[in-house]
């Protein structure tokens, strides 16, 4: 089973042609590129950005570290966590 977003990286062709390869036994469920509702981890990601959006970086360095420093607070919020998977209807398996 593969569960694929539409991002315009997962659209080229070496991946088009191993799902058709393999289209007997591959079940590819498609979700829409940006889809918090259904993936979790794009709900991570918005809080990620939304932190992100004035950062006047000088190089990609600086980018790095904020995205780790950003994550690395969310971790520690599993309140966040919570919040993007309930989003989703889903939950945590034991």
């Amino acid at each position: 089973m593969l569960v694929w977003d539409n991002v315009r990286l997962h659209l080229i062709a070496r991946i088009r042609e191993f799902i058709a390869a393999n289209a007997t036994w591959l079940i590819v469920f498609q979700l829409p590129a940006y889809a918090p509702d259904l993936n979790p981890q794009d709900g991570i990601w918005s809080l990620v950005e939304r932190d992100l959006g004035n950062l006047a970086a000088a190089d990609l360095t600086q980018i790095t570290r904020a995205v780790k420093r950003r994550l690395k607070q969310i971790q520690y919020r599993p309140d966040l966590v919570d919040g993007c998977l309930a989003g989703t209807g889903l939950m945590m398996g034991d």
